[in-house]
């Protein structure tokens, strides 16, 4: 890395819908690098192309960013001197380039019509626009200078392509993959700038790469087979000197199988693949994220940075700031990484776990609120926390993990006690209520040598109460130490719970 240029990386999605996470792991990786560099990370809008354009998608990405806690330093919503930073914003500036790429002889005006080339993939099914056919189509290679100029003159509709050499090699150093060459005679002939004036990705990226002063691209490496487009360009524009270093990124691969983790694979496989809730605004169809679904944004970007990195050591669980300090471009593999959505909940759930209670309780109680319990004790809340969130894969775990803390149980896992109930465990209970009653200290070290007590002495087995005793708290077979919830429900509703309860054990 070149000691005097100054680190500056680009995260440029086009606004087309929702944010796969495989684009969160690219605008992540950029993050990590410019911030390890002391660098900037700049968004981009690649907003050319207008067909696929789709209404509130810029907002989403900068939304899902927000969450991800990966904060541009420029972009739309934060200008700053290499704006603007959409696109279309920038439409003059790209004309002037196309047309010098012609006049230097590097590119030609193509006046083929939709109707034309489509009857030409019609003869030929393997149509390209290349070396091998360019002098037979219509365009400024093939046709005299006079029928060009009348053609232009008249404003015929026209694009720009790159003439790609028929017979060259070009190559670049790849950070991660290393030397990788190309044979020119094998690309076709790109249309740089269409024939409504806007630039394709081709030119559009090399422009603004150049007049943003990008000196690092990191990129998907399905972006390959465009590098030889883009290097011409860079040679063919002047600024060979001034090109950026690129890194392709490897594949985020689907978990059976092979080839790219795609929305079909998550639909289908019954998990995310967007960083958040997307509806499309033409069909209605929704899209479920990883935010909506309860991951923290912490445990999703560490699980992002894991796929197709590592810092050399069994480490798993990163902070943003340990992220940062550790990234290096050499722990990027070059091989694909297969999405894991065990491992991801895995990741969440020790996320819950390693959050202190006061980062976790402003998202519980969002929770809480939404099922109508509304007087929370921050205290309290604190101490349910402590005794549950090690049982949280998801946030929205909360509630059917802890409800029985706030609100009595509206049903009970009555199946598992009535075919074993008996009248002894009936008076047991109606025995218990009155010991309870008549404890002076209400904690769970007294609590349980109380309940204990009372089993010895009436000839059952402890197994045999506890969970009655656990069913008639909680509702079912699960929660965490009985004699703590207990405690934490407190004397009279603890007592409450067993009266309610008993008649749907011995009925």
């Amino acid at each position: 890395m070149s000691s005097q240029k100054k680190v500056r990386v680009r995260f440029a999605p086009s606004p087309t819908g929702g944010l796969h996470l495989g684009g969160v792991r690219t605008a992540l990786f950029n993050y990590l690098f410019a911030r390890h560099h002391g660098g900037d990370f700049v968004l981009r809008i690649e907003d050319t192309d207008q067909t696929r354009f789709v209404a509130g998608a810029e907002e989403y990405i900068t939304e899902c960013l927000a969450w991800c806690g990966i904060t541009p330093d420029e972009g739309p919503n934060e200008p700053g001197a290499y704006g603007p930073y959409r696109q279309s914003e920038r439409k003059p500036s790209y004309r002037q380039y196309a047309e010098q790429l012609v006049e230097r002889g590097h590119a030609y005006y193509a006046f083929d019509t939709t109707e034309e080339l489509e009857a030409q993939r019609k003869e030929h099914p393997n149509f390209r626009y290349a070396h091998e056919n360019r002098l037979t189509l219509r365009n400024s290679l093939s046709l005299p200078a006079d029928e060009t100029a009348r053609l232009l003159a008249e404003g015929h509709p026209y694009t720009v392509r790159i003439k790609m050499p028929a017979d060259e090699t070009v190559y670049f150093e790849d950070l991660i993959r290393g030397k990788v060459s190309f044979d020119t005679g094998l690309v076709d002939d790109k249309v740089l700038l269409k024939a409504d004036g806007m630039p394709t990705y081709h030119l559009a990226v090399v422009v603004d790469d150049h007049a943003m002063e990008i000196s690092h691209i990191f990129r998907g490496e399905e972006w390959l087979p465009s590098a030889p487009v883009h290097l011409l360009l860079w040679e063919y524009l002047g600024w060979k000197d001034e090109m950026p270093q690129w890194a392709h990124l490897p594949l985020i691969l689907k978990p059976d199988g092979n080839g790219k983790l795609s929305k079909r694979d998550g639909d289908r496989l019954g998990f995310p693949v967007y960083a958040m809730n997307w509806t499309d605004p033409k069909s209605g169809e929704l899209t479920k994220g990883f935010r909506e679904m309860g991951f923290l944004p912490d445990a999703f970007v560490n699980m992002l940075a894991l796929l197709g990195w590592n810092d050399g050591t069994e480490q798993e669980l990163f902070t943003l700031n340990e992220l940062i300090s550790k990234f290096s471009v050499d722990r990027v593999s070059k091989a694909g990484a297969k999405f894991d959505f065990e491992k991801a909940k895995w990741f969440n759930q020790e996320w819950i776990k390693a959050l202190d209670n006061s980062s976790l309780a402003p998202k519980v109680k969002d929770i809480l609120t939404a099922h109508g319990v509304d007087h929370i004790d921050a205290q309290y809340l604190d101490v349910v926390l402590t005794l549950v969130k090690e049982r949280l894969t998801f946030l929205d775990d909360f509630w059917a993990q802890a409800s029985f803390f706030f609100v009595r149980p509206l049903q009970y896992d009555a199946d598992a006690i009535k075919p074993k109930w008996s009248a002894d465990k009936t008076k047991f209970f109606e025995n218990i209520e009155e010991e309870f009653g008549r404890l002076d200290e209400w904690s769970a070290q007294h609590i349980e040598p109380s309940f204990k007590e009372k089993i010895a002495s009436s000839g059952m087995k402890v197994g045999e109460l506890m969970l009655p005793f656990r069913v008639m708290l909680v509702g079912g077979k699960f929660g965490p130490d009985v004699f703590k919830i207990a405690e934490l429900l407190g004397k009279d509703e603890t007592i409450a719970r067993i009266k309610t309860a008993l008649p749907y054990f011995s009925a």
